[in-house]
C-alpha cells in the first residue's frame, strides 16, 4: 500500500493574496466603474500581477494584514492624497507666477524604514509628489532632486519630504 502524499503546502506564494488586494483596489479606483467587465478583467490581471511579483521576490512575504496596518494603509492614502493636492496647488502657483524664484538642487533624505517595499513605496510617495523625483535609493539613504529647495539638512530635507508618508508605512511595511 502506497503512504498517503500530501499536497505541497499552499499553490499561493505567501504575500500574495494581500498584493492581490492592493492592486485589485487600486485597479477599482482607477477605473471608477462597477461593471461585471472591469471587475473580471481587474482581477485576473491583478491576479496574474501579484502571483508574478510574489513569486519573483520574498519582499512580499513580510506583508501581514492586521486591523493596525489596515488602519495606516489608509491613513497613509490619506496622507498621500493631501500631499499630492499640496504638491500640485505648489506647481499651479510656480506656473502662474509672474516671475518663478526656484531653487533647485538634489537634497540626501534618509529614512527610518527597514524593508525593501517600504523603502520602494516611499520612493515612489516622494517621486509621485509634483516638485520631487527620487535620482537614488542606496540603503536607507535616498538622493532627491527637489525643485525648490528648502534646506540642504539632511534632517530638514527628510522631515519636509519623507516624514509625511514614513509614519504610516513604518507601521505598514516595517
Amino acid at each position: 500500500m502506497e503512504p498517503c502524499r500530501q499536497p505541497d503546502a499552499s499553490l499561493i506564494p505567501p504575500g500574495m493574496l494581500s498584493l492581490w488586494l492592493v492592486l485589485f483596489v487600486i485597479w477599482m479606483v482607477a477605473n471608477s466603474a462597477l461593471s461585471v467587465a472591469v471587475v473580471v478583467t481587474g482581477g485576473l490581471i491583478t491576479m496574474v500581477l501579484a502571483y508574478i511579483f510574489a513569486t519573483s521576490t520574498d519582499a512580499w512575504r513580510n506583508i501581514r494584514w492586521t486591523p493596525r496596518s489596515f488602519y495606516h494603509f489608509l491613513a497613509y492614502s490619506g496622507t498621500f492624497v493631501v500631499e499630492l493636492v499640496r504638491a500640485n496647488i505648489n506647481m499651479m502657483s510656480y506656473v502662474y507666477a509672474r516671475r518663478i524664484d526656484i531653487k533647485p538642487g538634489i537634497v540626501k533624505v534618509r529614512t527610518r524604514l527597514k524593508s525593501p517595499i517600504g523603502r520602494l513605496a516611499l520612493a515612489n510617495s516622494i517621486a509621485l509628489t509634483p516638485g520631487s523625483l527620487v535620482i537614488d535609493l542606496k540603503d536607507d539613504t535616498l538622493f532627491i532632486h527637489w525643485l525648490d529647495v528648502q534646506s540642504t539638512d539632511v534632517d530638514e530635507a527628510t522631515k519636509a519630504l519623507a516624514a509625511p508618508f514614513e509614519t504610516h508605512l513604518e507601521k505598514i511595511f516595517g
